[in-house]
């Protein structure tokens, strides 16, 4: 670790835990603390920033997600063992050949207008992600079904309106009758199940929608079919949920709301975790996480998490259009200097894209399988960045980094800022925004390096090699291969399972050699809560869910 590094980071560790070392250390409510003081059981928690959009068509950010998985339901949902079972479907059934899926949805389910969810309400919300019309930027998630990818990927000012129409109809999900849906695919899907819990399967109240398309942007119209129910959005400042007494599984849901605070500072987090204001802390700072690690303190989880921390380069732009200056960039940070230096949370460093915890053809851990496809080498960097400004006309290089609001993602960005600047001389700017500002940028291209997370919408690696099909929606760093593309494809449509991870290894292989992106780290999930709350669970691919959690008087 180079000295000045050394410097900062201890300077910044003694500050926080200064910092952090007032307040209550032992979990425990006092008489002050709201629910203390009333008979209802409100779980408050954070969700760091306001929604970009509380539309299951729509959203597509972990700040929508949350709260979108308890005022929801799709046909599945993941119950605490992080294994799928039966939600708004009561039953299904799969063909021999695994193309087609026929669901039962369960007797009585409503929506919170007290209107009966049905098939056609899947179907049409389906098709509404789907529409080139919409630009829902999840819509490529619905293309395992029949004529998904053909309906969306049209271009409405090209084709006639009912040709577009023919599309829709093509498209392969049909609501047989109120109950039953039928879903027809382009290959066998093995983790298909899964993807129906995930928020872009959630079904949508035709009626609803027709009669107000922005129903979705008030607490007064909302309409959902979840555990709870939405009362309150304060918009930039807090989200109120309750139960919802119409949900079929109603008995089991002992709390009686949820208030999600939005607060995009992980210190002011913890302080009001710490003053009894919060319920569930998180996201912590990486200090306190590692001073509670070191008592083995009984309020924190270190939550495991199948996802990964990365920077995004914008490759349409001089010089990061040139692999070799990305490839260099990437080479020069050391990894475990900002896991065990910084994030503190049991993070391992990333020398791939796709995360531990997907299994191969064979049963075994893709991640491990592919291994460490770059590497650490501060002289390869230097050769390569020169190699690279050199082609491109230049002989110095300035980045900005752009990050969402966070004390742990400044921290991050500083330890790379000092590593680009020690190791090759790189001049780094940080500019930091809100969450959603952020996720406007980088789908505009404006931007040089960009901080990134992304979390496995299903456990398969095709989640997170997907993302950089030449057209996919959430690229978002202009870099174009057209052999990645054919292996992509050909692993989306192959019902070769063997063919389909040789496919996906060699893709990724690709990506880490052009380098469109920098894997920085995997991600765990750290999460403190109270002595008194009971129930909460953590699948792998989400946030602490909080359907079945208690606050224990």
């Amino acid at each position: 670790m180079k000295k000045t590094l050394l410097t900062v980071m201890s300077i910044m560790l003694v500050l926080s835990i200064v910092f952090t070392g007032c307040g209550k250390q032992d979990g425990k409510k006092d008489s002050n603390d709201k629910n203390a003081s009333n008979n209802k059981k409100i779980m408050r928690v954070n969700n760091t920033e306001e929604p970009g959009s509380l539309h299951p068509g729509k959203a597509q950010g972990t700040h929508d997600s949350w709260v979108l998985e308890h005022i929801f339901e799709g046909l599945t949902k993941k119950d605490a063992n992080g294994n799928i079972v039966a939600g708004m479907a009561k039953e299904w059934k799969v063909s021999e050949d695994g193309l087609t899926y026929t669901f039962t949805l369960r007797d009585g389910v409503k929506w919170t207008n007290g209107d009966p969810v049905t098939a056609g309400d899947f179907e049409y919300a389906w098709k509404y992600a789907l529409n080139p019309n919409t630009a829902s930027d999840y819509a490529y998630i619905l293309y395992p079904i029949t004529g998904a990818e053909a309906y969306n990927t049209a271009d409405p000012s090209k084709i006639s309106a009912e040709k577009l129409k023919e599309l829709e109809n093509a498209v392969g999900v049909k609501a047989i009758n109120d109950k039953t849906l039928e879903v027809k695919l382009t290959a066998p899907t093995a983790y298909f199940t899964e993807m129906l819990s995930f928020y872009t399967y959630y079904p949508v109240n035709k009626k609803v929608q027709e009669a107000n398309p922005n129903w979705y942007t008030n607490a007064e119209t909302y309409v959902s079919n979840g555990a709870f129910k939405m009362t309150e959005w304060k918009h930039k400042e807090s989200i109120t949920v309750v139960k919802n007494e119409d949900y079929y599984d109603k008995a089991k849901i002992k709390l009686d709301g949820i208030n999600f605070a939005m607060i995009n500072s992980d210190i002011t987090t913890w302080q009001m975790y710490e003053n009894g204001e919060l319920d569930l802390g998180f996201p912590l700072p990486q200090d306190v996480v590692a001073q509670l690690k070191s008592k083995n303190d009984p309020q924190l989880t270190i939550g495991n998490d199948l996802s990964t921390y990365f920077y995004r380069f914008n490759t349409t732009v001089k010089p990061l259009n040139n692999a070799k200056v990305r490839k260099a960039l990437s080479m020069a940070i050391n990894r475990s200097i900002i896991t065990e230096q910084v994030t503190q949370g049991g993070q391992r460093p990333a020398f791939s894209f796709t995360p531990p915890g997907i299994p191969d053809a064979e049963g075994k851990d893709f991640q491990a399988t592919n291994g460490h496809l770059f590497e650490v080498n501060i002289e390869e960097a230097k050769k390569l960045l020169a190699e690279g400004l050199a082609e491109e006309g230049m002989n110095k290089l300035t980045l900005t980094i752009i990050y969402n609001t966070d004390e742990g993602h400044k921290r991050i960005a500083e330890a790379v800022q000092s590593m680009w600047k020690e190791n090759l001389g790189v001049e780094v700017k940080l500019e930091n925004m809100e969450f959603q500002v952020k996720i406007d940028r980088e789908h505009a291209l404006d931007y040089q390096v960009s901080r990134a997370g992304w979390i496995g919408d299903y456990i398969d690696p095709m989640t997170f090699l997907d993302m950089f099909l030449s057209d996919s929606s959430m690229n978002d760093t202009g870099w174009k291969n057209a052999q990645y593309d054919a292996l992509i494809k050909d692993a989306q449509t192959t019902t070769d399972v063997v063919k389909r991870m040789n496919d996906l290894y060699a893709a990724e292989k690709i990506l880490m050699e052009e380098m469109p992106i920098m894997p920085i780290y995997f991600y765990t999930q750290p999460y403190a809560t109270k002595s008194n709350v009971t129930g909460i669970y953590k699948p792998v691919n989400r946030y602490p869910q909080l359907h079945y959690a208690d606050i224990i008087e």
